[in-house]
């Protein structure tokens, strides 16, 4: 029974259009394969241009990271030495003060003192000049400004203060001086008023 309306028939092999239907279109309600393969789709969406490489972004960004990583541990460094370099005036002008305080004028003297200002400055002066001043363990010290600098590859610590004792203020002004180890070449201490 067969119609002569039904473009399938018994007997067509399959893959061939049946007879009736023109060459190279298909019949209504069957579908053929083709034997050709499609083209590869784009990736991404239709309409969208395909997804770009990013590998120029990444350098970029690690470029200026590393950047930026340098400059902060530049500036913790510089911090650092800085700190360091007053943490060093404020440590020598405190222990050479203390013992000026308790009366430990040749320790002072030896440890703390430059041998040039030692030229300018006897031990026996030195001494006479700091009992003089009637220092006693009530005294303390008050630090009005500390400035370190370098001149020169010699590193310069500046500090000025005050030893407050009681009924009496003494005015200290020292500086230290050295490349790889500070030592006092100026010294003023003297009553306030």
């Amino acid at each position: 029974m067969s119609n002569p309306q039904d473009p399938y028939q018994p007997g067509q092999p399959s893959g061939e259009p049946p007879s009736g239907a023109p060459y190279g279109q298909q019949p209504y309600g069957r579908q053929f394969r083709s034997r050709q393969p499609l083209p590869p789709a784009p990736f991404g969406l239709p309409g969208q241009p395909p997804a770009r490489s990013r590998k120029g972004l990444w350098i970029v960004v690690g470029i200026v990271g590393g950047v930026l990583l340098l400059v902060v541990v530049g500036v913790l460094l510089i911090l650092n030495l800085v700190g360091g370099a007053t943490r060093n005036a404020s440590d020598l002008a405190d222990g050479f003060t203390r013992l000026v305080i308790a009366g430990e004028t040749d320790k002072a003297y030896n440890d703390f003192m430059d041998p040039a200002l030692k030229e300018q400055l006897t031990k026996e002066d030195f001494a006479s000049g700091v009992e003089s001043l009637k220092l006693d363990p009530s005294c303390s010290t008050a630090y009005d400004d500390l400035k370190v600098s370098t001149e020169n590859e010699t590193n310069i610590a500046d500090v000025t203060g005050l030893i407050k004792c009681e009924g009496k203020d003494i005015e200290l002004v020292y500086r230290f001086a050295g490349k790889d180890e500070l030592k006092m070449v100026n010294i003023r201490l003297k009553p306030k008023g």
